[in-house]
């Protein structure tokens, strides 16, 4: 009920590396080897196998949705516009 992030798994990849312990999370959105969750604040923290942080995650608050693919980021700011982020690798 608090927003609390618990993470779990083999970490094979690194995916756990790095995740918050902190409170106040409102969603979460996992990639292959990386995860990203919401704040309550709008602002977004991005954490595993670093991949995914090749390129900068945002770092302005007022997002209001968050989304994985494998090797990629999005979030939607509150004001319409979406900002992508990725691993900044061709995967195919």
């Amino acid at each position: 009920n608090d927003g609390t992030v618990v993470t779990w798994g083999s970490n094979y990849e690194g995916q756990l590396d790095g995740a918050p312990i902190s409170a106040g999370f409102v969603a979460i959105a996992c990639g292959y080897d990386h995860s990203v969750a919401l704040r309550n604040d709008g602002t977004v923290v991005v954490w595993g196998g670093g991949e995914c942080e090749r390129d900068e995650p945002p770092t302005r608050a007022g997002f209001v949705a968050i989304a994985c693919g494998d090797h990629h980021s999005v979030a939607l700011h509150s004001d319409g516009t979406v900002v992508s982020w990725s691993d900044g690798v061709a995967h195919g």
